[in-house]
């Protein structure tokens, strides 16, 4: 028989609280973007990742990475995001086997027209989840910074 570890219980808690956190925004936040974008949170969060890169392109191992998807989940992503004209392929001049996901005026477009209804329903879930005691301390960590 093992002795119950209560730092174990104590780490397993506050993943069950950070996975309960993080569903909720992302539930508001799939809402939102659906009715105002056309975008799920997935798709909104490469976008805007493209966004912050330096002339709008990324690998696509690296957006895989940065979206936390398997390549093969990136590569279907990328390509309904490019059949809606929001981003495009681009084979890397120095290395032809790269090829770099580019935003495309479309796509920076959307991730603007999307922000403040992204940041006011981020807001708000915030807000929300505040309220909640098992919430409150992980969401002002969260506030902090």
């Amino acid at each position: 028989m093992s002795v119950p570890d209560d730092a174990v219980e104590v780490r397993a808690r506050g993943w069950r609280t950070l996975a309960a956190l993080h569903a909720r925004i992302e539930q508001g936040l799939e809402r939102v973007l659906q009715a105002e974008a056309g975008l799920s949170v997935v798709e909104h969060a490469v976008l805007c990742t493209l966004e912050r890169q330096d002339g709008w392109h990324m690998r696509m191992q690296q957006l895989a990475r940065a979206a936390a998807l398997s390549p093969s989940a990136t590569t279907r992503l990328v390509t309904r995001l490019e059949d809606r004209g929001l981003l495009v392929r681009v084979l890397c001049a120095d290395d032809r086997r790269g090829i770099y996901t580019e935003l495309t005026p479309a796509g920076r477009a959307l991730v603007e027209a999307a922000r403040p209804a992204y940041e006011d329903a981020l807001e708000a879930e915030l807000a929300a989840a505040g309220e909640l005691d098992e919430l409150a301390p992980l969401v002002d960590a969260i506030q902090r910074g």
